[in-house]
């Protein structure tokens, strides 16, 4: 209807308009039109009639009859109207590069008539190396406890992590402690992916076949270990262009490897930022120690008190392949480079992992 023609009502005092008729989902724009005194019933999603400015809900009305209907409530100009443009403007920017498509981004994209866009599908090759290393398939206990094998739970850690960001994981196998066969199943990795990453071999000392596999490709750039810790042996090497990112075959170590230095490359190959991490601040159950000039990854349990605080528990900070410290806590305090660590009863931000518990 008009909007003037529902100044002044009340349920006292109804508006009464003549009812034309429906307008239906689909109907033309143009096809209908309101004069002084008129009102169509209306379907949520259709083109408003010509001459009508606004729309009343239908619990402030009563039909009477089939020709009439009784208004209870005015409405301004325009109320209840979607206008045309009122979500996306023309011209407007949607979305900038490097930005992770959401479910409703999609929904958005599509509610422009887009039905595709130009993504971005980084392909990242997974390497473990390690002679002890055992598949989680193959896994046999009397072997494992006469052989000393151990099972290869890094690999899944890492494939969940780039998984994670959206990006495609390719595993290339394990690489027995040889660095011809480093070197090799590198090269592979090198021509099908857009990124490298490669566990185990790369501590200081005669074992560290992975940077000697690494050092035979004749590197653009390469920096072998970072202050953090856990992972301090943690590397980077950029071959052909594309990086090799070499993380540590302790679980929990390599993990911070990658959260630390594989993630924020991850993300800018493809113009992007992080993504924020819920942060919460809690009062230290007891002290933590960390070397100076070293950023360094402590596992902690984050938690509820009965007095209603939040309190911080640390669980280890060392201890690289304890990985179940990751299960049982569900938070990472991170201490800078420029702190010894934190005194008891301290109050501390911590990464959030998972909810708080009571």
């Amino acid at each position: 209807m008009r909007s003037r023609d529902t100044f002044g009502a009340s349920p006292r005092n109804p508006a009464i308009l003549r009812l034309k008729g429906i307008v239906s989902i689909g109907s033309r724009v143009g096809e209908h039109e309101v004069f002084e005194g008129e009102a169509f019933e209306i379907q949520t999603g259709a083109p408003l009639p010509r001459g009508a400015d606004a729309v009343v809900m239908y619990e402030n009305t009563r039909r009477v009859g089939d020709q009439y209907v009784e208004i209870y409530a005015p409405v301004p100009p325009m109320g209840n109207v979607s206008r045309r443009g009122e979500d996306v403007k023309a011209g407007e920017k949607i979305f900038s590069r490097g930005r992770r498509l959401q479910p409703w981004d999609l929904g958005v994209i599509a509610s422009l008539g887009i039905s595709r866009v130009k993504i971005y599908r980084l392909v990242v090759s997974i390497i473990c190396t390690g002679n002890e290393l055992i598949e989680v398939e193959d896994f046999d206990k009397r072997s494992y406890e006469e052989r000393g094998t151990i099972v290869n739970s890094t690999r899944h850690a890492i494939e969940g992590l780039v998984r994670s960001m959206g990006f495609e994981a390719i595993y290339m196998g394990i690489a027995r402690d040889n660095e011809e066969e480093i070197y090799t199943s590198i090269l592979k990795a090198i021509e099908k992916s857009d990124a490298v990453i490669t566990t185990g071999g790369i501590s200081v000392g005669s074992s560290d076949n992975t940077i000697k596999a690494v050092k035979k490709l004749d590197p653009e750039y390469m920096v072998h270990g970072i202050a953090i810790r856990p992972g301090r042996p943690t590397s980077i090497a950029v071959v052909r262009g594309k990086p090799i990112i070499m993380l540590s075959g302790f679980p929990v170590a390599a993990i911070t490897g990658f959260e630390a230095l594989a993630r924020p490359i991850l993300l800018n190959m493809v113009g992007a930022e992080d993504e924020p991490r819920p942060v919460v601040r809690g009062i230290l159950t007891r002290r933590v120690s960390t070397p100076i000039n070293t950023r360094s990854f402590v596992r902690v349990r984050i938690y509820r008190g009965g007095d209603g605080k939040i309190y911080i528990e640390p669980l280890a900070l060392t201890g690289s392949g304890i990985l179940s410290t990751l299960v049982r806590g569900n938070g990472i305090l991170v201490v800078p480079e420029n702190r010894e660590g934190y005194d008891e009863g301290e109050e501390v931000e911590a990464i959030l992992l998972r909810g708080i518990e009571e």
